[in-house]
């Protein structure tokens, strides 16, 4: 996926918590504020009901997958509510704070 090991929280993330056809979206997500396709775009704004819409029949099996995996290991203030959805992408992701 990347050359580059990002650690949020000390931690090394588990990308198998994140099914394969998604991980790139997730990845430039986090690193680069690119804004996702809408199932994640839901999921990062927490519109429960338009994840659930939105997803695939993969990820509507894996939704809890998501959720540990954004707890676990993404910057908090990348997930959670339109405003940090909309903040995240005008800095460009965790690349543009650097």
């Amino acid at each position: 996926m990347t050359d580059r090991i990002y650690t949020f929280g000390g931690r090394v993330p588990d990308w198998n918590l994140i099914p394969a056809h998604m991980r790139e979206g997730v990845r430039m997500w986090i690193e680069k504020g690119v804004l996702p396709g809408d199932f994640l775009a839901a999921f990062l704004r927490n519109d429960l009901k338009e994840t659930f819409v939105r997803a695939d029949d993969i990820n509507k099996q894996r939704i809890g997958d998501f959720v540990t995996f954004f707890y676990m290991y993404a910057p908090i203030n990348c997930w959670g509510s339109p405003e940090n959805m909309t903040e995240w992408m005008k800095r460009g992701g965790y690349d543009g704070g650097e």
